[in-house]
């Protein structure tokens, strides 16, 4: 039989239990690496409002998540490094040696393969994820890469340039350039449609996306976008593409089905690289200049916070 003590103590048992337990944490996180302050921000993309800081040291560029979310690998111009940071500790586990310059940094959708683009080697380090170690180092054409993005499929990677007028296409298995395909001067930012029929590739200097096929490896498309267009995002669903305009400081939308600009939204100054959630429903601009972050509301193409973050972001990093 329950004695009537006990009954009378159960809510103040409760109470003492459900206290014990640890508050689930906001997720998804956004990761924004600052040049100037040697950081990352971290971002609750539930809220817009910074949680924490991680210390990096150096100078941190391209970022890039792991699969699970639970790995943020970011290249550091200072040490000529990838820097591996478990992000539940916020600790750094692992770096791995790149040499002088690396930029952008991605991971492939199947989880296997790192990317990181060397400005000063002309080259692509493909590291292997679960082991982290370099597996092989492919020369591009293009001179100073920039950002080495993975195809959907994880079998290609396309390469842009700051002194190139190509991007350059890497065959991940045969680890070896197999294509040039000519764009616009000074290719930045790049993106995939889902399916991977597509390439959209935002060129500097001439203020203007290409659309590729990339079975056909041609441009099929030329979309006049803002001033010095730069960071490159496709929607979740495939129907848009968004494009950081540097000097323009705004960002513009394409319909992908008839790749026509159809919005501009004002961000801060120097908008770079982005990212967007995994849902579609926000899009998250680092301004260089402006020491922020724009947020974007999707749905209505409005922006709906400035978050204020370290001295020169570079980009952002969410969970897919």
């Amino acid at each position: 039989m329950i004695r009537d003590d006990f009954l009378h103590r159960v809510p103040a048992l409760l109470v003492t239990l459900l206290a014990a337990v640890p508050c689930a944490r906001a997720e998804p996180f956004a990761y924004v690496p600052n040049e100037g302050s040697a950081s990352l921000t971290v971002i609750d993309s539930a809220t817009d409002k910074v949680v924490g800081e991680i210390a990096t040291g150096g100078k941190p560029r391209g970022i890039a998540l792991s699969q699970d979310g639970s790995v943020a690998y970011v290249s550091d111009q200072q040490a000529s490094a990838l820097l591996v940071i478990d992000l539940a500790s916020r600790r750094e586990r692992q770096r791995i040696a790149l040499g002088e310059s690396p930029e952008g940094v991605s991971v492939s959708p199947d989880g296997r393969w790192v990317a990181a683009a060397i400005e000063v080697a002309n080259s692509v380090a493909l590291i292997e994820a679960a082991s982290g170690r370099e597996i092989a180092r492919v020369r591009t054409e293009g001179k100073n890469p920039e950002h080495a993005v993975f195809s959907p499929d994880s079998r290609w990677l396309l390469v842009s340039a700051e002194d190139a007028t190509q991007v350059d296409v890497i065959d991940v298995d045969a680890r070896r350039q197999v294509a040039s395909i000519p764009v616009g001067r000074r290719p930045r930012g790049i993106a995939f449609t889902p399916d991977g029929r597509r390439a959209y590739v935002a060129c500097e200097l001439d203020s203007t996306v290409y659309a590729i096929d990339m079975a056909a490896r041609s441009v099929t498309a030329k979309i006049a976008a803002g001033e010095f267009s730069n960071g490159v995002t496709v929607h979740p669903s495939g129907e848009r593409l968004y494009v950081s305009a540097g000097r323009a400081a705004s960002v513009s939308v394409i319909d992908v089905k008839r790749n026509a600009l159809v919005d501009t939204i004002a961000v801060g100054a120097r908008p770079w690289n982005m990212a967007m959630t995994a849902d579609g429903a926000k899009l998250y601009v680092a301004n260089g200049r402006s020491n922020s972050v724009s947020v974007i509301d999707t749905r209505t193409n409005k922006r709906i916070a400035d978050i204020a973050v370290g001295n020169l972001p570079w980009g952002v990093a969410l969970p897919r």
